[in-house]
């Protein structure tokens, strides 16, 4: 996993200019390499700095070194959990609203999961689905109204926050485990 200074390099790289606006903050990253980790595609670097930077396109130069080596790392380090039978366990900001945090998380998860929607799908949609509705939920995208009352009620809200771990080892199990 990254350490504090590692996790302020990547803020740093993403509230740069001339994207910084658009960006993800760290939360919202992890949720991106997080998706790319258990979905169906492994994202580069170049396609997880486009997506967490809110970009339309990136050449591979424009992608700073280290955000490629510090992504790459947190990739690992979440794989290696999975494979060693451990469930993920999502950042949590120092200070500030966890719910805000959970929020930016599931948002980089679902913008990843939308990228690459029909992948996502392909073999089990129904399952994959459900498997994903926490986070379409928490992640605030979506003005549906069944999600929004959702989100609205604490205690349903707590309960898909903690379905997450168990919903991300499911999906991963399911791109991922032999035939």
């Amino acid at each position: 996993m990254l350490n504090n200074d590692e996790i302020e390099v990547l803020e740093d790289i993403l509230f740069a200019e001339p994207w910084g606006e658009e960006s993800l903050d760290f939360f919202g990253l992890h949720g991106v390499v997080c998706a790319s980790v258990v979905g169906p595609r492994s994202l580069d670097a170049t396609d997880m700095f486009r997506l967490a930077t809110g970009q339309d396109s990136v050449a591979a130069d424009d992608v700073p070194d280290e955000f490629a080596r510090l992504t790459r790392q947190l990739a690992q380090g979440l794989a290696h959990s999975l494979d060693m039978g451990q469930a993920l366990e999502l950042p949590e900001p120092e200070d500030g609203d966890p719910m805000n945090a959970l929020e930016n998380w599931c948002a980089g998860f679902v913008d990843s999961f939308l990228e690459y929607e029909d992948e996502w799908l392909q073999d089990d949609e129904a399952g994959t689905a459900e498997l994903l509705v926490p986070m379409l939920t928490l992640s605030g995208l979506f003005d549906d109204e069944d999600f929004r009352k959702a989100r609205e009620d604490e205690k349903v809200a707590q309960e898909m926050a903690e379905a997450l771990p168990d919903a991300l080892t499911d999906l991963y199990l399911h791109f991922h485990a032999p035939d």
